[in-house]
């Protein structure tokens, strides 16, 4: 389990090593063509390669164009759930939240996915719950799978980790994908983030991945929540996980988001990090470089700027037309969001955007867009 190879690595000398990369270094990671290591990402997310950063953004998109040409693959996420029995000090669904809970009956889910699609010919569909498995567990995730097979050709959830089994018995039910965010991997401080619930258990939550892998989910999406801690070296604590489940679940596909923390319904909590565009760029291009192959995805967290911007030049999936509260879709309830999203253009403006960039939104199944590459292009698709 990926929890026992991470103890073999230190927090504190990891920060160290990154911000103790040279000139020398960050050349070194530029003039590989492939097979960079962990050490090489360090020097490319570290100070020492900010004078590179147009390099670098030279070599992200030309590594994006090779592996999945100009596409951009579109999701659309439902919240089918804001009931949660976690502490998380930073989300708008702590339990101790003074919120409505809405948990979506059978017809209001159906009534969602209608809504969806009118909004635009979305395929892919990621569907969200808080964590409480007495109320909205397997079983009711299972039946919300259910009722989307006729309208979306590839279904995803971000919900709490489940048993390898579970997740086996969900891919019986259209399971394409999972996506969990570790939100940090500093295990010394985690619980002051997370103090109580199933959440609470670090774990449990950083060996899902390989439960994931075990089950055999076709792909595995991963991120850390960018402002609970040092943001370089959590992020390099991603790279090395994103190795681990490639050598152990190499049929596996993988993706990854870095969503900056944005102000939550209940107030209070302030970001401990802030990391500025340009250092997200920076992440960017250093992750398209460090692996060409995995899936680089934004959400409506970002600003619609910034979204068009990095369409061109790493990012290959997008969210849009957002909402973060259940049942948002179709009846616009007076229920709080789990977070404000920043990009508000409607998913046709996106899709318009994006086309005036030269980029190909797809809205179909992501595995069917590499169809639309020239041949000769896609380097690999496992």
């Amino acid at each position: 389990m990926f929890s026992d190879e991470l103890e073999k690595i230190s927090w504190e000398e990891t920060t160290t090593a990154i911000y103790s990369k040279t000139d020398v270094d960050v050349r070194r990671a530029l003039s590989k063509k492939e097979h960079l290591d962990v050490n090489d990402f360090m020097a490319l997310i570290s100070p020492a390669a900010t004078p590179y950063l147009e390099v670098m953004a030279r070599l992200s998109q030309k590594y994006t164009m090779e592996r999945f040409g100009k596409t951009i693959s579109m999701f659309v996420p439902l919240y089918i759930t804001n009931s949660c029995t976690n502490s998380c000090v930073y989300c708008g669904f702590h339990i101790s939240n003074p919120m409505k809970r809405t948990i979506l009956t059978e017809e209001e889910i159906v009534n969602e996915y209608k809504a969806i699609k009118k909004l635009a010919p979305f395929e892919n569909l990621l569907l969200v719950t808080g964590e409480n498995p007495a109320a909205a567990g397997v079983p009711y995730i299972a039946r919300a799978l259910d009722l989307a097979k006729p309208y979306f050709s590839n279904l995803q959830i971000e919900v709490m980790p489940l048993k390898a089994e579970e997740y086996e018995e969900l891919t019986q039910h259209g399971l394409n994908g999972v996506i969990c965010f570790q939100e940090t991997y500093n295990k010394a401080n985690y619980k002051i983030y997370h103090p109580r619930g199933m959440k609470s258990k670090f774990e449990w939550r950083v060996n899902g991945f390989d439960r994931m892998g075990q089950a055999g989910i076709h792909k595995i999406g991963m991120g850390v929540l960018i402002g609970l801690e040092e943001w370089r070296t959590d992020v390099t604590m991603m790279a090395y996980h994103l190795r681990y489940l490639q050598k152990h679940y190499w049929k596996t596909k993988y993706s990854v988001n870095f969503p900056r923390m944005r102000p939550s319904e209940n107030g209070g909590f302030q970001p401990n990090v802030v990391v500025n565009d340009r250092e997200l760029a920076q992440l960017t291009f250093a992750m398209r470089i460090f692996d060409h192959d995995v899936d680089i995805s934004y959400s409506t967290r970002e600003s619609a700027e910034f979204r068009n911007h990095m369409a061109t030049l790493g990012v290959t999936t997008m969210s849009a037309e957002s909402k973060t509260e259940p049942g948002g879709y179709y009846s616009y309830p007076q229920t709080l969001e789990q977070f404000h999203v920043s990009d508000e253009r409607k998913a046709v403006e996106v899709e318009r955007d994006l086309k005036t960039l030269g980029r190909e939104p797809v809205w179909k199944d992501w595995d069917q867009s590499f169809d639309q590459l020239p041949k000769g292009r896609v380097s690999r698709i496992s």
